[in-house]
Parts: C-alpha cells; structure tokens; sequence
C-alpha cells in the first residue's frame, strides 16, 4: 500500500508531466504570462484533488526536516518536482520571462 505522501507526490509528478509535456506546448507554447495563468490552474488541480481527500483531517505529513498539513506538503512537493521542468520546458521552448 503506498503512504499518503508517495500518493501526493505521485499525483504531483503525473500533473506537473501532463503539464509540461502536452498542455503547455499545445496551449501556451513560450508565452510567459500563459504558462504562469496555466501553472496557477494545474497546481490548483492538485491542491484541489488532495485537498478533497484530506480537508478536515489532522493527518500530518512529513517534509523531511518538518512535519506540514496536507495544503503545505502538496504545494511544496508540486513546486520541487516543477521547477526543474520548468526550468527544461523554459530553455527548450525560448521562453522570454521578460520583455
């Protein structure tokens, strides 16, 4: 049986590919300001499935040097599997944080 945090950092890892490898190629391509509007709804899309799972309970879960509340561990775990892809995605497509 996997623990709850294996579970949320597997449902992080499958979002934040989906993301990376069809939406934002197809939808926001290397627009800066759409893969930032996009990213907002899939890290939404995580807090919001795990959320539905654990609003309410005292479950705490372990961030290796802390232990968090299901909110806390979700948003860190979903923005240290993205910024490496994030980092990919963005020298791969050109994108332009600036203008």
């Amino acid at each position: 049986m996997l623990t709850a945090e294996l579970t949320i950092i597997l449902l992080n890892v499958v979002i934040a590919l989906l993301a990376y490898l069809s939406v934002y190629p197809t939808l926001a391509g290397n627009d800066f300001n759409k893969i930032a509007l996009y990213d907002i709804g899939t890290s939404s899309i995580a807090l919001a499935i795990v959320g539905y799972h654990y609003w309410g309970s005292d479950y705490v879960f372990d961030l290796l040097v802390t232990e968090v509340n299901w909110f806390w561990f979700t948003l860190a775990t979903y923005s240290a599997i993205e910024i490496p892809l994030m980092l990919w995605y963005f020298k791969k497509h050109e994108v332009i944080v600036s203008k």
